[in-house]
């Protein structure tokens, strides 16, 4: 099977059973079991390629375990720790990570819950891992960009030195991408002075800086929904774009409708872009996914459906609602006339994202 095609085949493992997965042990077995063998390539039924359980002394520990350690050429070269589906990611929980990874040859650490994917090294001090990851996959939302670097770790065309080299420019590409989300959301007051200074000729006081945070905060969404827009408009009046089908001597357009009956709208993508660009100041986006029912468009919080951020109820053609969820989880429908109306209630849907990231 072609990389690409396993890692779909994976990433659709992870829809189907992310609800009823609930511990460690299912999501090895049902996502993280098959990404090591199909997306990387390794026999986790070799012991000499992949240990599950691997055991290291590590100081006065004695006898400690790391979920899986993978193997080549008899070293291990790449340490894996796994977290349920929905569990929050934070080296701060995953210790035996750092400490095996101070004492083992390998150079990758992987932290994962089946469905984030944070892969580590030891830029900034050797034999201590990084505390910022230098790749992230989101199963649930792959990015393109981080399968070339993902494909070297692979059996077949393993190349540690290439991803060492390119690691630390993937890091930092990756924290700043993270950096502009939350800019986005919630200009800071730095952004906001930056451009005032550039537009404005008067004195930056007080009432004047008040006056641009809100310029800025209103501009930046704009902009944001005009480039969602234009790519929209781009990919539409494409010549690759796919054609509606007119049956002959027929006036009726014949659409190809899923066959659950399902067909998520182009705004309802671009509204969950503009509430994943709001949460951004609270939690990684990456952590925001979306998923679209017969009745309603939601937006979830580590795709876990007990972890609802907000519904979008666009079905129908003349009245819109964002329905909000607050601390005991009941929704609260409110009517929308735009999708520029969801940043009313950003305030909200952070304080949502917040009270979930308390209970962890």
């Amino acid at each position: 099977m072609a990389f690409e095609d396993a890692l779909t085949d994976v990433a659709s493992k992870l829809h189907d059973f992310s609800d009823t997965l609930e511990t460690e042990e299912a999501t090895k077995n049902a996502l993280v079991m098959p990404f090591i063998a199909r997306v990387l390539g390794y026999d986790v039924f070799n012991p000499n390629e992949v240990v599950p359980e691997f055991v290291c002394d590590v100081g006065s520990r004695k006898a400690e375990k790391i979920d899986y350690a993978i193997k080549r050429d008899d070293s291990v070269q790449i340490l894996v720790e796994v977290k349920p589906v929905g569990a929050a990611l934070s080296l701060e929980n995953a210790s035996q990570l750092t400490r095996y990874f101070s004492v083992v040859a390998a150079r990758i650490g992987i932290l994962t819950n089946g469905r984030h994917w944070l892969f580590y090294t030891d830029l900034d001090k050797p034999n201590v891992m990084d505390k910022t990851p230098f790749l992230r996959l989101d199963l649930s939302d792959i990015d393109p960009y981080a399968l070339p670097e993902l494909k070297k770790l692979t059996k077949e065309t393993f190349d540690l030195d290439s991803v060492l080299a390119a690691a630390e420019e993937l890091k930092y590409v990756s924290s700043i991408k993270a950096e502009v989300a939350r800019e986005f959301s919630t200009p800071s007051q730095e952004l906001v002075r930056l451009f005032a200074k550039r537009v404005y000729e008067g004195s930056l006081t007080a009432r004047v800086m008040d006056t641009f945070d809100q310029v800025t905060t209103k501009a930046l969404r704009q902009y944001l929904t005009d480039q969602v827009n234009a790519r929209l408009k781009t990919a539409l009046d494409s010549p690759d774009a796919p054609h509606v089908t007119v049956e002959e001597e027929q006036t009726e357009v014949v659409e190809e409708v899923p066959a659950d009956g399902i067909i998520t709208t182009d705004e309802e993508r671009e509204a969950f872009l503009i509430v994943r660009a709001i949460v951004a100041s609270e939690v990684a986006v990456e952590r925001v996914s979306d998923r679209d029912r017969q009745s309603y468009f939601g937006v979830l919080l580590d795709n876990n459906n007990r972890k609802p951020i907000c519904r979008f109820h666009f079905n129908s053609k003349s009245v819109k609602h964002i329905g909000l969820i607050d601390s005991e989880k009941n929704e609260t429908r409110h009517q929308i006339f735009d999708l520029n109306d969801i940043y009313q209630y950003a305030d909200q849907l952070r304080a949502t994202v917040r009270n979930y990231l308390d209970a962890e």
